[in-house]
């Protein structure tokens, strides 16, 4: 089963921990000083949030999977699309030691397709808060950046 994964950077954890818990009308399955995720069932997403020095906004959006073989599949699909790719084998982010996929959609949006292997103590095996989220830097997947479209007042 495939779910729908959001990561937002916010300003302040605590706050937005609140503010969210209230949106969903549950508490996050994982909360720590500096991130926390909610596995919802309605709707099916893995929605986290985190406080590390990123820009408050999107961070990335991604598709979480529960087999290799989802994960393999979503891969031969995006090199098929002639997608520049980023692998990441058994990784440590946000807590949690997976396998990714990194892609940058045209707009320069960072997507990230991943299973998780297993929780870690770390956000990304560091002690400290300080510093980003584990998104890598785009400029490594090797994709050029589109130029904005011009505004005509719509949307």
């Amino acid at each position: 089963m495939k779910r729908m994964h959001l990561h937002v950077a916010v300003d302040n954890i605590q706050q937005s921990v609140q503010f969210y818990s209230a949106l969903f009308g549950a508490s996050p399955t994982v909360e720590k000083p500096d991130y926390a995720k909610w596995m919802l069932e309605s709707p099916h997403v893995n929605f986290a949030i985190s406080s590390r020095g990123a820009k408050a906004g999107l961070d990335h959006i991604g598709i979480q999977v529960e087999t290799e073989e989802e994960l393999n599949e979503i891969k031969e699909r995006l090199e098929k699309a002639e997608m520049s790719l980023l692998t990441q084998d058994g990784t440590t982010c946000c807590y949690a030691r997976s396998d990714k996929h990194w892609v940058q959609d045209p707009s320069g949006i960072a997507w990230e397709s991943y299973r998780t292997l297993e929780s870690a103590p770390t956000f990304n095996n560091v002690e400290t808060i300080e510093g980003a989220c584990c998104t890598p830097v785009m400029q490594s997947i090797q994709m050029t950046p589109r130029k904005p479209k011009e505004n005509h007042g719509c949307c």
